[in-house]
């Protein structure tokens, strides 16, 4: 037996014990408690059923230890609040049982959920704010679903992204509604498969995904199922907006081919000089003895019209050498600063007139604040009427022609487009329009320069010039040149109204 010194430091240790318990009876009868309960008046308490007078219950509570112990005999300890979020089932969480000699006289039940509640929101509302600003400072997407689709989850960048607002797409949005169609279920399938890093995982998964506007986005997918319990409760994924590296990997591609093509140019330059003037020789004597004979000698008419035939080929010739010479650059340059809107007028004013524009409708949006450009004007309008009268055959003489001038951002340049509405050119072949001698013409109709020189004109001015399909038919060229930089012509700039 304890003496009553014994009984008193005890009993002064349970009521400085900072955790709280209850003694309660076989039938849940408060017997004793350590301390009192905040709200709760002392009198209340001995007498009472635990689970009425401390949680306003009207049977035990469902997850209480001292049911558990009450059938099993033994000690029970339930999970701890960070195992579970259920407040309304852990009031209870230890329970052992105090024994009269063999038999059970009452129970003590550890009971820490009051003061343990507060300090475990207080720590979920920290975990939550934390989470919270993390997923909304992702760069990436951040999109999860429950498993109807709904979605739970939305960060400021699938805001961005998307165009729907956070709210919405919490409140209406289904994730289905985001991808093509069966897109979704399709994701759900390879989440599923041991494909992507294991079962439940998705990595790097290219799809493409609608905003609120129906535009399609390719994406870069990292996707994983949550479990809970062993049981697919949601998902989540994390989506990387690919279109500004597709741009990225599209600008470096072009930039590849226009310097292979630059170096073909540089290449063929050197040859094509050499060639025109071994040709031009020639040329010119095929040329002079034809005439003579034509003017010395009395000669049947079919003869006559053998030697005229001679001429015309040798003319044809002495074109094309005379392509070949103004593309290895042999004529002279003179670049001055020039209005390029003046010159693609001046381009159509020749053209238009011709029977094969009668039926083209020729559309300009030329810009009123176009700077000039230090140009060699005799060249560049080559390259316009080269392009146009391409555009214009390609059309077959009926259709549109749309013009575009514009001044590059932070005074970088000009672009020129020249757009129009016939069949485009196959993709397999853009990689070589600007190829020398390459040509979808029929034989005699071309020599396949054309672009060429167009291409080398354009480089030598410090420009670029590329070619796409338009997304309803058509070919578009684009043509960027530097802009002049003297003095004189930013104050002429500065002047015009």
């Amino acid at each position: 037996m304890r003496t009553d010194a014994e009984k008193e430091h005890l009993f002064k240790a349970i009521d400085c014990f900072g955790k709280r318990f209850i003694v309660v009876s076989p039938d849940f009868e408060i017997l004793a408690y350590s301390s009192p309960f905040s709200g709760i008046r002392n009198r209340d308490l001995v007498g009472s059923r635990c689970y009425k007078v401390l949680h306003g219950r009207t049977s035990p509570c469902e997850n209480c230890a001292v049911k558990e112990v009450i059938k099993t005999g033994v000690p029970v300890l339930r999970p701890k609040p960070e195992e579970s979020m259920d407040f309304d089932r852990m009031p209870c969480y230890y329970a052992y049982p105090v024994y009269s000699g063999d038999e059970v006289e009452s129970y003590v039940s550890m009971d820490f959920d009051l003061p343990t509640t507060s300090e475990l929101e207080q720590k979920l509302r920290r975990s939550d704010t934390i989470l919270r600003n993390l997923i909304n400072s992702a760069v990436d997407c951040v999109i999860a679903a429950d498993k109807t689709g709904k979605v739970i989850i939305f960060n400021e960048a699938a805001a961005k992204v998307f165009g729907f607002s956070i709210s919405e797409a919490l409140n209406d949005l289904n994730i289905v509604d985001i991808y093509p169609e069966g897109g979704a279920y399709k994701v759900m399938r390879e989440l599923r498969k041991e494909d992507h890093g294991g079962k439940g995982k998705l990595r790097e998964y290219r799809v493409d995904v609608f905003d609120r506007g129906g535009n399609k986005i390719p994406i870069s997918l990292n996707a994983a199922i949550l479990y809970e319990n062993g049981k697919e409760a949601a998902t989540i994924g994390f989506f990387h907006d690919m279109r500004e590296k597709l741009e990225m990997e599209k600008d470096l591609e072009r930039t590849r081919h226009q310097l292979i093509q630059s170096e073909k140019m540089a290449s063929l330059g050197k040859l094509a000089a050499g060639v025109a003037h071994q040709l031009n020789n020639p040329l010119g004597g095929i040329t002079l003895f034809t005439k003579l004979i034509l003017e010395e000698y009395q000669l049947e008419e079919a003869a006559v019209e053998d030697l005229n035939r001679i001429l015309n080929d040798a003319e044809r010739c002495r074109d094309t050498v005379k392509e070949l010479l103004e593309f290895s650059r042999q004529s002279r340059e003179l670049r001055q600063p020039y209005d390029l809107n003046q010159a693609l007028n001046r381009t159509l004013s020749l053209l238009e007139n011709q029977t094969l524009f009668h039926n083209i409708e020729i559309v300009k949006e030329l810009s009123d604040s176009l700077p000039k450009a230090a140009v060699d004007i005799q060249q560049i309008n080559h390259v316009f009427m080269n392009i146009i009268l391409n555009a214009v055959q390609a059309m077959k003489g009926e259709g549109t022609l749309k013009l575009v001038t514009r001044p590059l951002p932070d005074d970088k340049g000009i672009r020129i487009e020249i757009i129009d509405s016939g069949p485009g050119i196959p993709e397999e072949i853009i990689g070589r329009i600007f190829e020398p001698f390459f040509t979808t013409k029929q034989e005699g109709e071309g020599t396949g320069l054309g672009l060429s020189l167009v291409y080398r004109i354009v480089e030598n001015h410090g420009g670029r010039i590329w070619m796409l399909n338009g997304p309803n038919g058509g070919a578009i060229f684009k043509i960027e040149l530097p802009i002049s930089e003297t003095n004189s012509e930013r104050g002429e700039r500065e002047q015009q109204p």
